[in-house]
């Protein structure tokens, strides 16, 4: 009874403790501040008008209007029947937000080491290291909130698959579970997918381990119950699962149907993204040692250089204004990579990076090597294309490695491995089952490496250029000679970061040294440690995540203002599409105030971005037309924006006199380049078949007018004497989007490359357009029957695990 009290208390404090420190480094949230995402506005943005029906009525309409023409919501945080998971996600994150995702990180990386078992002390300097991590700060400044999401409940589900193999079946299947369904909660399957590389590594690392100790049957016992348990995790959220698939099959994500690009060269042939947008982003080889040294590249692409800097300096005996010079090195490119913009270093810290080389050292057996081998693939596979090998074996023969972005982003690999193995050697330090002459050794080999490292940078300096990409716009300014400034600078804050993370090593080598020798108790070692990786960590993440990023509540939950122009456009009522010039192509800012054909999302509709490529990008007028695009906003040399109205706009749907019959994909966008979209609609015959009719009579009388608009129902009233085919100005859709005539399910099919058309009989009917996916009612019969089975099963173990201890107790 004592032990499980005495168990119980201790985790608990801890629990407290996580929560006062998330709380305490975001503590503007503590004044009802949140923090400002630029992602997060854009999201808002996006899901505006999804957000406002389902307010409105209290349904999920699963699709808008107000971005790309038109797609699902699945990716935008659409509402699931029986996502129970899902509730019990937002239990765990009780924290005002971003406090929840910090408190996150902490707990499931303490869970994992305790799983590991690490004492508990350790594992509290472990779960800080790793939730301090910079790299992991910085995303939820950017916020990239799935992500930090993703990666607050990687651990646990590592720390289930480490119980497993520990022999501890039934916890690790409960903890192995509960993990991979609350992970495909958080909505980000590339973090996901890359974690699952990572059980790859480990899993053959273990086979071979098995094979060593002759314990087969056990690895494949645990093998089974892993599966089982992934499984069932995945079908509690067979909803979204499967609604994800379907749009990413429609997606950018997805086989493109062209064979050709804009210009009329081959494309490259791929199940998913190209090879060029997919390593757009790989770190540099030499970059890499920022995990080490924070600025050795330079850290943001927007950095304060402060009043101390040569930039500054510089500006000052320019003439500018102390005020001007300030805010002028308030946001300048100190990032020279190769990268085409960072927002901060993945700086995992001088300490960790120490306390893991100490690890390759003196830790042994199959946790070493998993994790080394994790951290070179994740370390391997980030520099993309500045070392394409390994790369494009994995784009070219690896299931789904094409359909991400961002190879870079594979470091989160890293991101775990280097504070395991980090926290692993310092619990064999602390071991007495390690002899003293393996430990002063190890700490020797581990010291002269590291000090040798730093010695080799600071000798390397002068190989470097230091020239960033943007350099040569800063000429541009006037300013001839601040991108000389900026060297100037970039080498000092190379200098500078280089020797605070020796000292930072050769801080933790001597508490270390000092308690081999019997200097210094355990305990004190242990907290000077976990001080010096917060002061570390916390020193660096502060430079990117801080107060200043904090505004009140108000301007994240409405992020856009609506201009002038916005506001006249407004004042039409009717439906109708709108193109702000303006704004860019990656903007949500239009989907707040309209229905755009532009918009924000890792995953376009393909359709769309194809029109942009092959005509919007040209100035199509015609594309523009069938789009129902009414209005265009534009600036005057003077930056005055005002609408223009597009009078030749098609409307929401009408009829044509002509079908026009090609036989691919290719024909069928390359036809809308003189297509009279008003009269005429091409389509692939390949795809569409029982069209027998290509020419009908359009009577000067007939007319099909939207009556009724819900982002999911729209109700047309056709008037014509003859019958015809109409063309509806809305995105066609495969899945989910049914048609009636009258009430009666009726057929259609797609036409001009990306919207719906039908044939509609004779005389005055009404016409709807229902959007009703079958994908979500299958998906949550299998969610529901999943979580029910999972929630047996949990309540199961908890109740075997009572009677476990009392029967021991007794």
């Amino acid at each position: 009874m004592k032990k499980g009290l005495k168990f119980f208390f201790t985790h608990f404090f801890v629990t407290v403790f996580f929560i006062i420190v998330a709380l305490a480094y975001f503590h503007p949230v503590l004044q009802g501040k949140v923090i400002f995402q630029n992602d997060i506005a854009q999201y808002t943005g996006m899901a505006k008008e999804q957000n406002d029906f389902r307010k409105k009525t209290e349904t999920e309409p699963y699709w808008t209007n107000s971005a790309f023409g038109g797609m699902p919501t699945y990716q935008l945080g659409a509402n699931y029947p029986h996502n129970y998971i899902k509730d019990l996600d937002r239990l765990i994150r009780f924290l005002p937000r971003p406090a929840d995702y910090l408190f996150l990180y902490f707990i499931g990386f303490y869970i994992l080491l305790c799983c590991l078992k690490v004492d508990y002390r350790l594992a509290i300097v472990g779960a800080l290291a790793f939730g301090f991590s910079t790299y992991l700060i910085i995303i939820i400044g950017a916020g990239h909130n799935a992500k930090a999401h993703a990666l607050g409940y990687l651990p646990i589900l590592l720390a289930g698959i480490v119980l497993v193999f520990r022999k501890k079946y039934l916890y690790g299947f409960l903890v192995a579970a509960l993990g991979m369904a609350l992970e495909i909660v958080a909505n980000h399957y590339q973090m996901t997918y890359y974690f699952m590389l990572l059980v790859l590594v480990l899993g053959i690392v273990y086979l071979v381990d098995a094979i060593k100790r002759k314990e087969l049957r056990h690895y494949f016992i645990s093998v089974g119950i892993l599966i089982c348990a992934v499984v069932l995790g995945i079908c509690a959220n067979a909803t979204s699962l499967l609604a994800t698939k379907e749009y990413a099959d429609w997606s950018t994500r997805g086989k493109s149907e062209l064979t050709i690009n804009p210009d009329g060269s081959p494309k490259e042939s791929t199940g998913g993204l190209s090879k060029e947008y997919i390593t757009q982003w790989s770190y540099g080889v030499a970059e890499s040692l920022n995990l080490f040294v924070p600025r050795l590249f330079g850290g943001a692409s927007q950095e304060n250089l402060g009043e101390d800097s040569k930039s500054f300096k510089y500006l000052i005996d320019k003439g500018l204004p102390r005020s001007s010079a300030l805010d002028f090195v308030s946001g300048l490119p100190l990032y020279w990579g190769q990268q085409p913009g960072t927002s901060g270093p993945a700086y995992i810290g001088a300490i960790l990076f120490f306390l893991f080389v100490l690890g390759l050292f003196l830790v042994k057996g199959k946790h070493k090597w998993w994790l080394l081998f994790g951290v070179l693939l994740s370390l391997i596979l980030s520099w993309g294309k500045n070392f394409s090998g390994p790369t494009n074996f994995m784009i070219d023969y690896f299931p789904l490695y094409d359909k991400f972005r961002a190879v870079s982003s594979i470091q989160i690999i890293l991101e775990l491995c280097v504070p395991i193995l980090a926290i692993l050697a310092l619990k064999k330090v602390f071991s007495g089952k390690v002899s003293q002459d393996d430990k002063l050794k190890s700490l020797k080999y581990a010291g002269g490496v590291m000090l040798g490292l730093g010695i080799v940078l600071f000798l390397s300096k002068g190989m470097f250029d230091f020239v960033g990409p943007t350099d040569n716009r800063l000429r541009m300014t006037g300013l001839e000679e601040l991108p000389e400034m900026l060297k100037l600078d970039r080498k000092a804050v190379y200098t500078n970061d280089l020797l605070r993370s020796l000292i930072y090593v050769i801080l933790t080598l001597g508490l270390l040294w000092f308690y081999l020798k019997g200097k210094l108790k355990e305990n004190l070692v242990v907290l000077g440690i976990g001080l010096l990786v917060v002061f570390d960590l916390v020193g660096v993440n502060l430079r990117y995540v801080n107060a200043d990023n904090f505004v009140a509540k108000r301007r994240m939950l409405e992020p856009f203002q609506a201009s002038a122009a916005d506001k006249q456009i407004m004042e039409d009522e009717g439906v109708y599409r709108v193109f702000d010039q303006t704004d860019g192509f990656d903007s949500a800012k239009t989907a707040y105030f309209h229905n755009s054909i532009t918009g924000y999302h890792a995953a376009k509709p393909a359709g769309m971005q194809d029109l942009f490529e092959f005509h919007i990008y040209k100035g199509n007028l015609s594309v523009f037309n069938m789009l129902n695009v009414k209005y265009v906003i534009r600036q005057d040399q003077e930056g005055n924006i005002f609408p223009i109205q597009n009078p030749n706009a098609n409307g929401n749907a009408w009829f044509v006199s002509q079908l026009k019959s090609v036989n691919s994909a290719d024909e069928e966008i390359i036809a809308l380049d003189s297509l009279d979209t008003k009269t005429t609609a091409v389509f692939n015959a390949s795809k569409v078949e029982n069209v027998n009719r290509l020419d009908y009579q359009v009577d000067s009388t007939a007319t099909i007018t939207l009556t009724d608009y819900e982002p999911n129902h729209l109700t047309y009233r056709s008037n014509n004497p003859n019958a015809g085919i109409a063309v509806f100005s809305e995105m066609y859709y495969p899945n989910g989007w049914n048609a009636y005539i009258d009430g009666k399910p009726t057929d259609h099919f797609k036409v001009d490359y990306v919207l719906r058309a039908m044939r509609i009989p004779e005389g005055n009917h009404t016409v709807e357009f229902k959007f009703e996916p079958q994908v979500v009612a299958k998906g949550s019969q299998i969610t529901l029957a999943s979580t029910i089975l999972l929630g047996l099963v949990l309540l199961g173990g908890i109740g075997y695990s009572f009677w476990k201890r009392r029967k021991e107790e007794s």
